[in-house]
């Protein structure tokens, strides 16, 4: 099957904008979703400035316990560029989406979906790609503005920017900063919020983000041990 990533490594940053550009018309920030049992993190760290590393986990969403997951590593394509990072990430999380045995119902990727300049941050990228619904769960900031969020769990402030709300600043438990929350695709912000918080428990990060930045980070969680090997 023809991977249209597989270019990419000739892009140059001029073309890769004109590619965001042209991807982020394809982008659903509506509710397009299947019944939802289970959630993925998707995560990608990087062992060196060459090679990046991905991880999947997948979770059932009733109990947040994780069913599968996934490990790849490649070289990335380009050299870091601001706003360019979905074209680092999103190859080598294609190769471990097709390691899962068992598909996620929806991605919580760790980094922006429309919150980005051109409305096309890794999870939106991520899930125009694969068709899979979508969520962006940044950190910190990349784009627009914000007024003060409430120190409430679950209490929430629109990201704006250009006179477009691109986002969430959700406070996911007292006392911790928020996280900046944006639909990738096919999810409205108001669902995406919803199941960030679905996947939130004792932590300032949703388990799904947990998981996934635990091993994408090589910092071998212990379950690991109790589920078979990956290939």
């Amino acid at each position: 099957m023809y991977d249209p990533t597989s270019d990419w490594k000739d892009l140059t940053p001029q073309q890769a904008i004109q590619l965001q550009q042209q991807s982020a018309s394809q982008v659903i920030t509506r509710d397009d979703l299947p019944t939802i049992t289970t959630v993925a993190g998707v995560d990608v760290g990087f062992e060196n400035r060459d090679i990046a590393r991905a991880a999947i986990v997948v979770l059932r969403l009733a109990d947040l316990k994780p069913i599968d997951y996934a490990i790849a590593r490649q070289p990335v394509p380009m050299p870091y560029i601001p706003g360019l990072l979905s074209f680092r990430e999103c190859p080598v999380i294609l190769e471990a989406l097709a390691k899962l045995d068992r598909k996620p119902d929806l991605l919580l990727c760790d980094g922006q979906g429309i919150a980005h300049p051109r409305r096309l941050g890794v999870a939106s990228h991520t899930g125009i790609l694969t068709g899979l619904p979508a969520i962006g769960v940044g950190k910190s900031r990349l784009t627009g503005t914000h007024g003060p969020v409430p120190d409430d769990k679950g209490a929430w402030v629109p990201l704006e920017d250009k006179g477009e709300t691109i986002g969430a600043v959700l406070r996911t438990r007292q006392g911790v900063k928020p996280l900046y929350i944006s639909p990738g695709h096919r999810i409205s912000l108001p669902t995406a919020i919803h199941y960030v918080m679905a996947c939130v428990t004792r932590y300032r990060l949703p388990e799904t983000t947990r998981w996934a930045d635990g091993i994408a980070s090589g910092r071998g969680w212990k379950w690991l041990d109790q589920l078979p090997e990956r290939r």
